[in-house]
């Protein structure tokens, strides 16, 4: 082998990795992209007697989280979404009617966002003690959810303790 090929052959390896260098580095900046707008929505239960009390979602991660569907069920009935109309039912089968905040399909929960999904203000342990079962012992709540970039099938459950 003369000098020549030996530096065509150096140069081609050379142009093959630094290609894979390339790739892998576009591959971990776009999973990196995707992860520096990453949503993470958690559900918590509350009761501080006094206080606003109930269901309530956080997305506590970077970016806004597009809700793309959600399913509500009670003693393992399944009663429908997380709407209006499926939440005013279940509401009317409680003595004390709570506050509730729904969803349509494709809303954006921006991050930072704190709210209660269903509550009442100045609970009482027994006044309020029907809500506060069905929060903790009989109430399913799932949402499924992606962030901006779509297509990942986030979802946060919440489920009986």
């Amino acid at each position: 082998m003369d000098a020549e090929t030996v530096v065509a052959i150096c140069a081609v390896v050379i142009a093959v990795a630094s290609l894979v260098v390339s790739v892998y580095e576009a591959r971990a900046m776009r999973q990196h992209n995707r992860n520096s707008v990453r949503p993470i929505l958690q559900l918590h239960r509350g009761f501080p007697p006094g206080g606003r009390a109930g269901l309530r979602l956080i997305n506590s991660g970077l970016g806004p989280a597009v809700v793309v569907g959600t399913t509500l069920t009670v003693d393992g009935e399944a009663i429908g979404s997380w709407n209006e109309p499926d939440v005013d039912s279940l509401r009317e089968r409680l003595a004390v009617r709570p506050s509730a905040v729904t969803f349509n399909d494709r809303e954006v929960v921006a991050n930072g966002y704190e709210q209660y999904l269903l509550s009442v203000t100045g609970y009482d342990p027994q006044s309020h003690a029907e809500l506060e079962d069905l929060i903790n012992r009989r109430l399913t709540l799932e949402i499924r959810y992606e962030s901006l970039y779509g297509g990942e099938g986030y979802r946060v459950v919440l489920l009986p303790s």
